[in-house]
């Protein structure tokens, strides 16, 4: 699907979005309209699907993290996707994913302490309707953040 330029190109980016074409291929010894068509070709393939920044959550008053795993009650009133999608618009929720396994939805949740994050998860979390029971892991320390 992708070719060792375009992997190149793509780590080029993942390591700063911000680059310059003329940056990325001066850098690769590629020319600039190549890298410049080659990156318009992974954004229309849906390879790139974004250009993104990635905040200091702890210079944003949001210091903690932790991850919440939530088990789901299936009724008639929501799917488990609905159930997710909701969830995902709460204030502090960074990421929901759909896991198999004991839990049904994975959450990465940020804030400014522990007690905000206790407060997200006992008073919106498990009021929603479809939350069975929740299990929350702190982060102590991130080394990996992509």
């Amino acid at each position: 699907m992708l070719d060792d330029k375009d992997r190149a190109i793509l780590n080029e980016l993942e390591k700063d979005s911000r680059r310059s074409t003329k940056s990325i291929a001066k850098d690769l010894n590629i020319p600039r309209a190549t890298v410049h068509e080659r990156i318009r070709r992974m954004m229309e393939r849906g390879i790139i699907k974004g250009f993104t920044v990635v905040p200091d959550f702890g210079k944003l008053g949001e210091p903690v993290t932790a991850f919440i795993l939530v088990s789901f009650l299936p009724n008639n009133n929501q799917s488990q996707r609905e159930l997710a999608d909701k969830i995902s618009h709460l204030d502090g929720v960074h990421e929901v994913h759909l896991i198999s396994g004991e839990h049904d939805i994975l959450l990465k949740v940020r804030g400014e302490s522990m007690e905000r994050i206790g407060d997200l998860v006992i008073d919106k979390i498990r009021q929603m309707d479809g939350v069975g029971r929740t299990l929350t892991c702190t982060c102590f320390a991130t080394v990996k953040d992509e």
